[in-house]
This record gives structure tokens, sequence and C-alpha cells, in this order.
């Protein structure tokens, strides 16, 4: 089952068996997302709880605890515990899911979504039952590097003044360096200009995010990612926040488009 949001000529499909995802976005009747794939990491627009991005071996410790999550991409555990599951809808415009057994703690997600003509709004939260545990989350979008056939590239523009180093596991040091040039995997920190994707001639997408961190994959032949995330990968063992009964880890996402006349 989808659901589906409608408003002016934007059009929104929530696939709620599916990670609670977008399955697909469209403007003007034209597909920004990778709307489908064999693997349910590599399409659409999901949520990232509760880590975002990879975790190092899968571990961590909290409390004085060590704690082993599932490797869904070996050596690592990536993109959180509700990507693949079904999310139940709680009200028109809100999805909610418990964080799962392969999480150590009892909690849950939540994601509102709203649709406008011109802009889409998502907000992310993750709230515990009981324990304080860290988290970090995020979104991970699937755009389409062409909106046609024969189409111009997508362009990215954004300004950050830092970036993590990265080590040969491709997974961050924590420490902070000056920004590369592309293509990325990288995650980008001190952002001061947001991201813009421009398709020319098709249509030109402001992202804006509560978020302190923006993680850019740009090495797919066929897509660009750009995700919002609350913390690096890694984050729960470099720069968690922590989640306590009452006080639940917020996200807001805010993709707000023009067409050219």
């Amino acid at each position: 089952m989808t659901r589906t949001f409608e408003a002016g000529e934007a059009r929104v499909v929530v696939d709620e068996q599916v990670g609670g995802r977008l399955a697909s976005l469209q403007v003007s009747g034209v597909e920004l997302l990778v709307t489908e794939s064999e693997h349910p990491l590599f399409w659409g627009c999901y949520p990232m709880a509760p880590w975002a991005g990879r975790v190092r071996n899968g571990r961590f410790s909290s409390g004085g605890r060590d704690h082993q999550l599932p490797l869904r991409m070996p050596p690592h555990a990536i993109h959180g515990t509700v990507l693949d599951r079904e999310w139940q809808w709680t009200e028109e415009d809100a999805l909610a899911i418990s964080l799962g057994d392969s999480w150590p703690f009892d909690g849950d997600a939540v994601q509102k979504i709203q649709l406008e003509p011109d802009r889409l709004v998502l907000e992310l939260e993750v709230h515990s039952a009981s324990d304080r545990f860290p988290a970090t989350i995020g979104w991970h979008p699937w755009f389409r590097r062409r909106l046609a056939p024969n189409a111009a590239e997508v362009e990215l523009d954004f300004t950050a003044l830092s970036m993590f180093a990265r080590d040969d596991e491709g997974l961050p040091t924590g420490t902070r360096v000056q920004p590369s040039s592309g293509p990325w995997d990288d995650c980008f920190a001190d952002v001061v200009k947001e991201p813009v994707l421009e398709w020319p001639g098709f249509l030109r997408l402001q992202l804006e995010s509560s978020s302190n961190y923006w993680v850019v994959y740009d090495e797919p032949v066929g897509a660009v990612c750009v995700e919002p995330q609350t913390g690096p990968p890694d984050g729960l063992n470099l720069d968690p926040e922590f989640v306590t009964p009452g006080n639940p880890l917020r996200a807001r996402f805010v993709l707000s488009w023009s067409v050219p006349d």
C-alpha cells in the first residue's frame, strides 16, 4: 500500500511498507527520484534512524556497555533499522515505527510529511521509551542525475567550510579538513550555503535542514544523493546526540522548487 499527496503541480507517493520512504516525487509530471532498485538502500528518499550513515564494524558503546548492530553492508552497519520495515500511519500525514529488535534500546521513530505547491516539508523524530541512548538521524534521497534521457546532468551548488577526512575504510576519522573537489562520498560541516540542485531547463531545487551535517554521494552514474544528517557517518561513536524519555531527537528537511517559465 502507498499514500499519495498532491498540491498544485507536485505529487508525492509514500510507501509505508518499504521504510516509510518517498517512493516518488514529481513536479509538473517530472520524476525527481530514482524510483526502483533491487536493494532498499538505493532508491527513493528514506528516513535513517536511529543512526544515519555507517557505524564502524556495527559497534558502539553507551552507558558502559558495548553494543553490536547488524551488518547491513559488511563490515559495517548502515542507515539505521527502519529503512526496509513497515511503518504505520498514525495520522493523515504522519507515520511511526518501533526501532526494532536489532536496536538495543526501546524506542520509536515518527515521520511527518507536508506537501505544498512549491515545497515539501519532512520532519523526523526518534523517541526513547525508557533509556538514554545515542542517536543520529537524517534522510537519504536518491535524486536522478538526468530528468530525461538526453537532458543535461544535474548541477550541485553548495558551500561548506570543512569536510571530514576519511580513512582506508571510507569512514570519517573525526578530523575536519578543507573540502576537496568531487566526486564525493563525504560528509560536510560548517555549511554556509545549503545545497541547491539544478536540472537545466527543468527545475531548481533548494534543500534546507535543521541538521548540522550534509553527506554528498555523487559517484553513481545515474544518481546524486544529498543527505541531511544530525551527525556524521559513524556518528554513534564520533558525535552522537542523546535521546531520553520526553526529549526526542528531531530533524527537519525542506525541499523547495521552482520551474523555469
